[in-house]
């Protein structure tokens, strides 16, 4: 059995009870980890609150060393992290490969800049004083992260909050612990200060359970004074709503309907590629993926033959296998969820043009498999346009103009992404100042740089991660006056 880590050492949970995580694509048992209560979680806060002290002191330089020191252990291990994050996920490990490089670009972008917290010199009206605005780490902080990108948004919490000084407890989705938990087991291990020294031991935790008792817990925990979270919409409002008992520091990154819009200009080719990555990598699970497909009325009848042959040759099947393009969904309650949004759309007239179905016999009667699905004459009032569709089935409409698209992509409770493609300046312009979107692309797929702040407007969430702005919600700003006496 994989074990926890608490305070630098792998430990079962108090309670002794475990549980299985099993492999979407086979219905097989991968491993099995603690199920942890709010008992060790209470065990993980002391233990961060311990390292804290030492590790809010070490310098910046010296945290930059050990991210870098990370960096390297975990792309030692990536072929096997990669394995198994395909083994418990289900998707394909070339897609588990491109995770990985996500979470080390992002762990080499914090090392970089932990050195580079600034503060500010203010002059004041009172004589001989003066004002300084300083920044300090916030302390124990509680990372919540889901199962669509275990280790790529276990990564945007862990680097940030370890650059700037604090400790922090990671809770994994239920049903992805163990690729988290080898990254995490690689953590431990790095060093700084020229090689001499490891990572305070408590400064990484690792949780694994139920979100209704150590999710819960962590955002209850009145020490825990910062959480980041990653999830859906509803599962967000209510960690606002008890975090905020305790005035702690939140941020929610949280379900999206990305609208993609294609102009009559737009370049067709590098859209039809764009559009069958943007909603069908990973199985359509992702909170960044393409939700809503919105063609000029003069390009979709081709725009639509052509995706539609692109779909039905993409090889589904489990992801450890060369051949397969997409895997399994994660969970068969998401498969349903999926299955449930096209139905409805079909029951309110709209056209399946490919997929709707699940693949059968062989293994495909093992997994949570679903076919890519592409939908035309979609109503407004479907649910998979009112709602988030987190699996693989895209609508598409048409519009006349593109006044008329940015009207009918804002329609919704979400705001993360959008993009539009053409080769319009203008039109792009306008877009981009009109789109209601945390996010915008002009002409590229919908993609969460580390480079730049990533988050929501409206029900899409709160607060950033990304960028050197996320470095922002880690720190807390001090102001200062000195008088000269």
């Amino acid at each position: 059995m994989t074990k926890m880590l608490i305070g630098g050492e792998p430990v079962d949970s108090i309670s002794g009870d475990e549980y299985e995580v099993r492999n979407p694509a086979t219905g097989e048992a991968v491993g099995r980890v603690p199920r942890g209560t709010a008992a060790d979680v209470e065990q993980a806060v002391q233990a961060a609150e311990r390292a804290f002290g030492e590790w809010a002191q070490t310098t910046p330089e010296d945290r930059g060393r050990m991210l870098m020191s990370a960096y390297e252990l975990i792309r030692e291990k990536s072929s096997e992290i990669a394995h198994l994050l395909t083994q418990e996920q289900g998707k394909t490990v070339f897609e588990a490969n491109l995770e990985i490089h996500h979470l080390l670009h992002g762990l080499e972008f914090y090392a970089g800049l932990a050195s580079k917290v600034r503060g500010a010199y203010v002059p004041l009206p009172q004589k001989d004083a003066y004002g300084m605005v300083i920044r300090q780490p916030i302390g124990v902080c509680g990372g919540i992260v889901p199962w669509n990108f275990p280790l790529t948004l276990m990564g945007t919490k862990l680097g940030p909050a370890l650059a700037a000084g604090n400790t922090i407890i990671i809770k994994p989705a239920t049903t992805t612990p163990l690729a988290t938990l080898l990254c995490i087991e690689q953590i431990q291990r790095a060093t700084y200060a020229d090689g001499k020294q490891t990572l305070p031991n408590g400064a990484v935790n690792v949780v694994t359970g139920p979100g209704t008792t150590v999710g819960e817990a962590l955002i209850q925990h009145p020490r825990v004074r910062r959480i980041a979270f990653t999830g859906s919409t509803e599962i967000g409002r209510h960690v606002m709503e008890v975090a905020g008992r305790e005035i702690k520091r939140v941020t929610l990154e949280l379900g999206g309907s990305d609208p993609m819009i294609v102009m009559d200009d737009a370049n067709v080719d590098q859209a039809l590629r764009m559009a069958d990555v943007g909603r069908f990598f990973n199985c359509g699970q992702m909170c960044l993926g393409v939700k809503r497909l919105f063609l000029h009325e003069s390009i979709a009848d081709d725009f639509v033959e052509r995706l539609a042959d692109q779909l039905r040759k993409k090889a589904v099947g489990n992801g450890l296998k060369r051949e397969s393009r997409m895997g399994p969904l994660h969970l068969d309650f998401q498969r349903h969820e999926v299955e449930e949004q096209v139905e409805d759309a079909r029951s309110r007239g709209a056209k399946i043009i490919v997929g709707g179905e699940r693949p059968s016999g062989g293994e495909y009667d093992q997994g949570h498999f679903y076919l890519p699905t592409l939908l035309t004459n979609v109503p407004p009032d479907a649910r998979i346009v009112q709602e988030e569709c987190f699996g693989p089935a895209l609508p598409v409409f048409r519009f006349s103009d593109l006044n008329e698209a940015i009207e009918l992509a804002n329609n919704t409770i979400y705001g993360l992404g959008a993009s539009i493609w053409t080769s319009n300046l203008i039109q792009s312009n306008k877009a981009i100042e009109r789109l209601q979107a945390g996010n915008v692309w002009v002409n590229s797929l919908h993609y969460g740089y580390d480079e730049l702040p990533f988050g929501g407007v409206k029900a899409s969430g709160i607060g950033r991660e990304h960028g050197p702005e996320a470095l922002d919600y880690y720190l807390e700003p001090k102001g200062v006056v000195v008088v000269n006496i």
